[in-house]
């Protein structure tokens, strides 16, 4: 079987063989329902594929839709001029970027169509083409927009860049309702949508598919798709870890499934992960290592967000589904990039719980984040943490404690915010990590206590205060009766009583019994 990955062109994919989860019933449903759509999914989540199979249908290339389903339902086969541009391969940093690169389609479009506008302004030389090429072919064009947010992520933390891109794009794309009269079909796509006050103020007529339960699974694959077309391959990778069948589909669903994009919505696979796991009969965070959520990092050092709040805001989906200048919010931009998804729905309310979608990206986007709280660097994560895990498990306090104060110590603050805030963000980070190894509980039916974890041969306890001290923190512990469920546990109790000092930003001092 050959497999698709980092292949976005549909007619490569159906000449040269490679599997293809059809999707063709959708597309089709999509062309002939409407004209004007948005797109917000992840990054290689399979927007692009989507785009180029569209252009390979509205071109009327019949042949490469030979047993999909659109062959069965798609009778006139008509070839419509297409105008299809992608702003995904070009680095924005430059002001002049932004126009550079729409210069190059508007180049080529007006050598096929022979416009004589080209000393104009962009989108006038694009409201031409939009006329010329109707003129010339006597069909209405398709317009297909792909990374269309590119520009503006990558200068998220340069205001007047994002203002000029702002105002460039809103006049640009305003063209798909000035020329109504000569478009078919329209599509763009992105991982984000900067909304009602931004790009796409002017255009009331796109019609928006991010959380539309008729299109949730457009882009992906479910398991059913799975079951379908990757059988096969699905027992090679239970016969490579030495698992059944039925472990392995759970071991994918755990490390791959979870998003959702809309209420009760249809679980999704990121398909780059899981195209990657099949191909090479081996589990890895293969979606996460090819590219690190740095714009993130730059909203949230704006906001000094509060990181246990991402997996505890109820939102709406108004909220959920734009990006503007006057929210900073890291939120909807987390959501929409695919690093957190909807775990429930409040229908009463209208309000969205949020989560990590699965293993792949809590653990990847923990220990990312994880060097700007402490004094870790990169990629030396899952260092820190084995040995965190390993002193857990054989009982050694004084160890673990000594790692903890040197991974807190000296840090250079870049997104830390206040002491309490910091304290609180790089102690979430660390709770998150220490959770894929061992048992972690938070909370306990009589007061709050701050953790509890458990090994085969260990319980530990550990509260903590700020300012205060060691002594007080144990004491606390057997006040509150924090030991009380683990009374008749055969495994050893270990409390710990920890100090962090809110000026010095450290733990100050530890006590255990």
């Amino acid at each position: 079987m050959k497999y698709p990955i980092g292949i976005q062109n549909f007619e490569k994919i159906r000449r040269e063989d490679y599997v293809y989860v059809d999707k063709t019933a959708l597309v089709y449903k999509l062309v002939n329902e409407g004209s004007y759509y948005f797109l917000s999914r992840p990054r290689r989540f399979g927007k692009s594929l989507l785009i180029s199979t569209l252009e390979a249908y509205l071109s009327g290339k019949r042949e490469l839709f030979k047993g999909l389903a659109i062959e069965q339902l798609e009778k006139d086969w008509r070839e419509f001029p297409v105008l299809h541009m992608d702003l995904n391969s070009r680095n924005y940093i430059n002001e002049e970027a932004l126009l550079e690169e729409l210069q190059k389609h508007l180049e080529l479009w007006e050598d096929r169509y022979g416009s004589k506008y080209r000393d104009r302004a962009i989108e006038e030389r694009f409201y031409h083409i939009v006329r010329l090429a109707y003129e010339k072919t006597g069909k209405r064009c398709v317009i297909l927009v792909d990374e269309y947010d590119k520009p503006l992520l990558q200068t998220l933390n340069n205001e007047k860049l994002q203002d000029e891109y702002r105002a460039t794009l809103k006049a640009f794309y305003s063209v798909l309702k000035t020329q109504d009269q000569y478009i078919k079909f329209a599509l763009l796509t992105g991982v984000t949508k900067f909304g009602k006050v931004s790009v796409f103020s002017d255009l009331n007529n796109l019609i928006d598919l991010s959380m539309d339960e008729r299109y949730q699974t457009i882009c992906g694959i479910t398991k059913e798709e799975i079951l379908q077309y990757f059988d096969e391959p699905l027992h090679e990778l239970a016969d490579a870890y030495h698992m059944n069948y039925e472990c392995t589909l759970a071991r994918l669903k755990t490390d791959y499934d979870g998003y959702h994009f809309v209420e009760h919505g249809v679980g999704i696979y990121n398909p780059f992960s899981l195209l990657n796991t099949l191909s090479r009969k081996k589990f890895g965070r293969y979606w996460f290592e090819t590219g690190t959520p740095s714009y993130l990092v730059d909203v949230m050092k704006q906001d000094r967000y509060p990181l246990p709040d991402l997996t505890q805001e109820q939102v709406t989906g108004d909220f959920l589904n734009s990006i503007d200048s006057m929210s900073k919010n890291p939120i909807p931009l987390i959501y929409q990039s695919g690093y957190l998804t909807i775990k429930d729905y409040d229908s009463e309310f209208g309000f969205y719980t949020l989560g990590f979608p699965n293993k792949e990206v809590e653990e990847g986007f923990t220990e990312y984040l994880l060097p700007f709280y402490t004094n870790i660097r990169q990629g030396e994560s899952a260092f820190f943490i084995g040995n965190f895990v390993r002193d857990l498990r054989m009982g050694h306090v004084d160890d673990f404690m000594l790692r903890m104060k040197t991974m807190l110590s000296d840090t250079d603050y870049k997104i830390v915010g206040d002491s309490e805030l910091y304290f609180q963000n790089a102690f979430y980070l660390i709770c998150r990590l220490l959770g894929f190894y061992t048992e972690v509980e938070r909370e306990t039916s009589n007061g709050r206590m701050d953790m509890t974890v458990k090994t085969k041969d260990y319980i530990y306890i550990f509260e903590f205060k700020l300012d205060g001290s060691a002594e007080d923190a144990l004491r606390q512990i057997d006040e509150k009766g924090y030991a009380k469920p683990f009374a008749l546990d055969q495994r050893k109790l270990i409390r710990v009583g920890i100090n962090f000092s809110l000026e010095k930003r450290c733990i100050e001092g530890y006590a255990k019994e």
